[in-house]
């Protein structure tokens, strides 16, 4: 498993950017993917986007596509959520985690967690 550190949270006005980080330790195997998470209060925890290690292949749910890139670093094996348009509706606590597999993070099986960062939208 990896050990994954989430930075880049923080409080930001409708309609504005913001770019948050998680730099990942220890072994990335090929085939592993690397996803973005959110849960506001009294929501389920949902699915952002999904990145694969290997060959870069992006995933985005519905509700970030057009406005959310993922991106990542090979060498710094850091991966990055570059986030704009943000609206209400994005404010959530972002987790990044590390899956097994591609399809896998796409299904929500992560295999390990970050810590959390906060993103509020608010004017």
């Amino acid at each position: 498993q990896l050990q994954l550190v989430e930075s880049g949270g923080g409080l930001v006005q409708p309609g504005g950017s913001l770019r948050l980080s998680c730099a990942a330790s220890g072994l990335m195997p090929d085939y592993y993917a690397i996803g973005w998470f959110r849960q506001a209060p009294g929501n389920e925890r949902e699915g952002i986007s999904c990145i694969n290690w290997a060959d870069g292949t992006t995933y985005y749910a519905d509700s970030v596509k057009g406005r959310f890139t993922i991106s990542r670093d090979n060498a710094k094996k850091t991966v990055y959520l570059q986030m704009g348009s943000l609206k209400f509706e994005d404010t959530a606590v972002y987790y990044c985690a590390a899956c097994p597999t591609f399809r896998l993070c796409q299904i929500g099986r992560v295999e390990s967690w970050g810590q959390g960062t906060q993103v509020t939208v608010s004017s």
